[in-house]
């Protein structure tokens, strides 16, 4: 044993193998008494290296016995506890020796099987009870892995389970409103009023959507398309054949600018067409929005567009037949169930978002609806420039967004958004705002500036001063991250873009790429930034694909962490990662859709062991059916 050095306190331990350093920084008079030089003992602890050699600190010791050295090579469970737990003497070693006797104590009748005998006898897996055995005391490396190949199946195989079983009793058994014809509404924008010709990808997702809302039972759809790739005219089209069957449509969004961006947009496509469309959000006057639940509730309103007032209790329909939610991450579930309410039989909801969602996380977190994806961009969609500078770059950059301001072109400059409680950030807006001005002084250049602290009228009149073209250059934070239509806006300039994930960024982006001329996107850091920070950037710089990026802002940040994903419930994974546990998720989606086919009830005496599980775990709570 080495000498005590101030605070430490060292010792050699070898075998046969060889020998590793044991360290400690406290508890150090106690381990002197404890301890014998020359005796034997078993150790355990986390390794660590220093200059080269092996070592642990603070290591778990206990004397070498007969009975716990029976010769066997096994892996050792670890086991988290507390300060509190530890001094009741219940540290990670005491927690495993209590386990391991539990587990002397179950039989396989205590943890009986849960999956079908087909399952288990095709993927050949050990038995649920072997399972849990051998992922806390595994006889081997090998025996350990089949214990986690076995529990990740499970943990995947009820989560599809389940989403599975909502699916397939919505469609079995929930009524749905019946849209039996085109009529003159579709008819005459298709041939009249459409502004372009429809994408392959767009019939084909209007004919899924046709299909879901002739069939009688309600529709339930997800639609996911890149920033840019016509979502709403699809769902526009659709809302016109609602109202060739005398049915009223709504889209619910989650900004006042997003609302107001649909509703500009729709009265634009729609011209001089007989459709009565109006927009409803918190700062609707009194008056107008009486008239609105007035005409709403005669039936005379064909489209109402909106925030979350749209759900208000107030806002009545004399026969409400489609839903459309759009960006769906940025409201409840309790919210969006409100839309369920609003008619006796429930109307079709289409759930629409921009952010393209990996297979892997569909699956997972959107598994009990049906989904379309629009992977093609229209005609006119520009590939946008990317490109990454420093700050001590800034004044290039400068320079070159007047050459496009000479050319005619809009420029946005986007700051990190401003939180309620944040001054710093309001701070950095102003100063950055101050310094953009220095770089384009009035009355050469005319800027606007719109942020999440400023009163909505004044937001409005900022945002349209921009898309009128009576200014130049909008300086933002991401309040412009989704619902801002200007096509000749062709630069956007991000500052301090490594604080931004790269959803956002590629959001952000979207907004130019519009019009016809080639657009470009630069991305501002300081002159350090970490490493994850580069390579969110680099991904950017590499690519305008949409669903590349999701992929790999699913592999950076993990299920856990993805917008809008945590209120599913649903991927509280303990074992599994559905990033890189793809396989064993496509394995589990098969078999779940293999045995709901044949046995949509589990009343299949092969099925019994899944439908007891899943009755045991029924206190579960799931937003059954609320998309």
């Amino acid at each position: 044993m080495g000498e005590g050095r101030g605070k430490r306190l060292s010792a050699r331990l070898q075998d046969e193998t060889g020998e590793i350093e044991l360290i400690w920084f406290q508890g150090i008079n106690w381990v002197q008494k404890a301890i014998e030089v020359g005796k034997a003992y078993i150790v355990f602890g986390r390794l660590s290296f220093f200059i080269g050699k092996p070592q642990i600190a603070h290591p778990e010791i206990e004397n070498f016995t007969s009975q716990n050295a029976d010769g066997k090579s096994y892996l050792e469970p670890v086991y988290p506890s507390t300060e509190k737990l530890k001094a009741k003497t219940l540290n990670g070693r005491a927690i495993g020796k209590l386990t391991y006797a539990l587990l002397q104590i179950f039989t396989d009748k205590d943890m009986p099987e849960n999956l079908p005998a087909s399952i288990i006898n095709q993927y050949k897996f050990i038995s649920h009870f072997n399972a849990y055995r051998q992922i806390h005391f595994p006889a081997s490396e090998k025996h350990y892995q089949h214990a986690v190949r076995r529990l990740k199946f499970e943990e995947l195989f009820f989560a599809q389970l389940r989403m599975g079983l909502l699916k397939s009793t919505r469609k079995r058994y929930s009524k749905g409103l019946i849209f039996g014809q085109i009529g003159d509404f579709f008819n005459t924008f298709y041939k009249q009023y459409l502004p372009f010709e429809l994408t392959n990808a767009q019939k084909k997702v209007l004919k899924e959507i046709r299909k879901d809302t002739g069939s009688g039972k309600q529709m339930n759809r997800l639609l996911q398309g890149d920033v840019g790739s016509g979502k709403t005219i699809v769902a526009l089209m659709m809302m016109l054949i609602a109202a060739d069957n005398n049915f009223q449509s709504v889209i619910m969004a989650p900004t006042e600018i997003l609302a107001q961006q649909h509703f500009n947009s729709i009265i634009a496509l729609l011209k001089d067409m007989p459709i009565c469309v109006m927009l409803l959000t918190g700062s609707s006057k009194v008056k107008q929005r009486k008239q609105i639940l007035k005409l709403c509730e005669e039936g005379c309103l064909h489209i109402l567009i909106g925030t979350h007032a749209v759900i208000e209790d107030k806002v009545i329909f004399k026969n409400l037949g489609f839903a459309v939610i759009d960006e769906q991450h940025k409201f409840g579930v309790a919210q969006r169930a409100q839309l369920w309410k609003k008619n006796t039989t429930p109307p079709h909801i289409l759930v629409m978002t921009a952010t393209p969602i990996p297979r892997t996380l569909a699956l997972t977190a959107y598994g009990d609806l049906d989904y379309s994806i629009i992977d093609e961009l229209p005609p006119g969609r520009q590939l946008i420039n990317t490109l990454h500078r420093s700050e001590s770059a800034r004044s290039q950059v400068m320079d070159f967004v007047k050459k496009q301001i000479f050319k005619g072109r809009q420029v946005y400059i986007v700051y990190p958004l401003i939180e309620e409680s944040s001054k710093l950030d309001y701070e950095n807006l102003m100063k950055g705002y101050e310094e953009i001005k220095s770089f384009f002084p009035e009355p050469k250049y005319w800027i606007s500036m719109v942020h999440g602290k400023q009163k909505s009228d004044l937001k409005e009149t900022n945002m349209q001063r921009f898309v009128n073209a009576d200014t130049q250059i909008m300086v933002s934070t991401t309040v412009i991250e989704v619902g801002v239509n200007v096509p000749n806006a062709s630069v956007m300039v991000i500052e301090s873009a490594e604080k931004f994930g790269l959803s956002q960024l590629h959001q952000l982006r979207g907004r130019v790429g519009r019009g016809a001329e080639k657009s470009f996107c630069i991305f501002l850091t300081g002159p350090k930034i970490s490493n994850d920070a580069r390579e969110r950037l680099k991904i950017m710089v590499a690519t305008n694909d949409g669903f590349k990026i999701a992929e790999k802002d699913l592999e950076i940040r993990g299920p856990g962490n993805i917008e809008g994903t945590k209120q599913s419930g649903l991927l509280n994974f303990k074992l599994a990662n559905i990033v890189q546990d793809r396989v064993i998720l496509e394995a589990a989606k098969n078999a779940v859709e293999m045995i709901l086919d044949l046995d949509p009830d589990l009343n299949l005496e092969i099925n019994e062991p899944v439908k007891k599980y899943l009755h045991q775990q029924k206190g579960k709570t799931i937003w059954s059916k609320i998309s």
